[in-house]
């Protein structure tokens, strides 16, 4: 039952990744762009959904708020600063969007204060749920699952099923032509960024009750969609799922049973320690063996 609820535990972890990897990997891998103030957008999320919450005291309601504001926010943001970074050399792209992420941190502070704040669960998501008998789960770790899952069935069908899709793909491969033939490149690539930002912002406002919004907290977590989206394929959607997948079953399942195992040879504050270390050394250790064998990643994007 432990192995099983940790693993449970890695696919939710796993999922919630994919959430933020998905918009970054859209931007990154299609609009070749270099967005280090992902994470930022993550954080803004987390906030603007505690905010809702206190105004409306709707849990689902304060999450549509959020989730559009972080799309209009991305909107913004494409049109008044990325749209002039494209085609530039990625370090100047480096440059401005580590500007972003001050300027973010900095106004978060001055909306929000320095403290962070928490966002409550209704009743019917906090309470845990029996998955299997004698196995009882969160079930708002359940609606992550849930939640995550039916985003990546949609990133899929649009991507890969529909005409805008076709364009987006088309666009990737080689934005000149797609404009000469009359296709608006530019609102194109506005809606994609748009939607990458309302991907970072759903997986902060759904981390947002797991753990405390504060400044700062998109910076950590965008690391490992950095590393998601190189081991999954720049530019991959599904890269991107598998991807996560295996980073979140590797940190939970490795924090889990690796303080176990170095009991044996250390003591258990060294080895609880050690074993997160390790967890994260695991994940870093699988990206450069990627890199080594397949340096496009498992599930390189086409590119036609």
């Amino acid at each position: 039952m432990h192995l099983l609820e940790q693993t449970i535990n890695g696919l939710q972890l796993g999922l919630l990744l994919f959430l933020l990897a998905a918009g970054l990997t859209l931007v990154f891998g299609i609009m070749d762009v270099v967005n280090l103030a992902h994470g930022s957008l993550y954080m803004v999320g987390a906030y603007l959904a505690a905010t809702f919450l206190a105004w409306t005291g709707s849990f689902l309601l304060a999450a549509v708020l959020a989730l559009g504001a972080t799309f209009v926010l991305g909107v913004v943001l494409e049109l008044t600063t990325f749209r002039y970074l494209y085609g530039r050399d990625h370090l100047d792209q480096v440059l401005a969007t580590f500007g972003l992420i001050m300027f973010f941190n900095e106004a978060a502070r001055l909306l929000w204060g320095p403290a962070g704040l928490s966002l409550t669960l209704p009743p019917w998501l906090s309470q845990p749920i029996e998955v299997l008998p004698g196995l009882q789960y969160s079930a708002y770790r359940l609606a992550i699952i849930v939640v995550s899952l039916l985003v990546a069935g949609f990133l899929y069908l649009l991507i890969m099923r529909t005409r805008i899709g076709m364009l987006i793909r088309a666009g990737a491969s080689d934005r000149e032509m797609i404009g000469a033939l009359g296709v608006d490149i530019k609102l194109l690539f506005t809606l994609v960024f748009g939607l990458g930002a309302a991907l970072a912002g759903l997986a902060g406002l759904m981390q947002a009750p797991i753990l405390t919004v504060q400044i700062g907290m998109g910076e950590n977590i965008l690391i490992l969609a950095f590393v998601v989206i190189v081991i999954g394929g720049i530019g991959s959607i599904r890269g991107a799922f598998v991807a996560a997948i295996l980073v979140g079953m590797i940190d939970s399942i490795g924090r889990s049973y690796l303080p176990d195992i170095l009991r044996a040879l250390l003591n258990a504050t060294t080895a609880s320690a050690a074993a997160s270390a390790l967890s994260s050394m695991m994940i870093y250790l699988l990206m450069a063996i990627v890199l080594v064998f397949r340096p496009e990643g498992l599930f390189p994007a086409r590119r036609r």
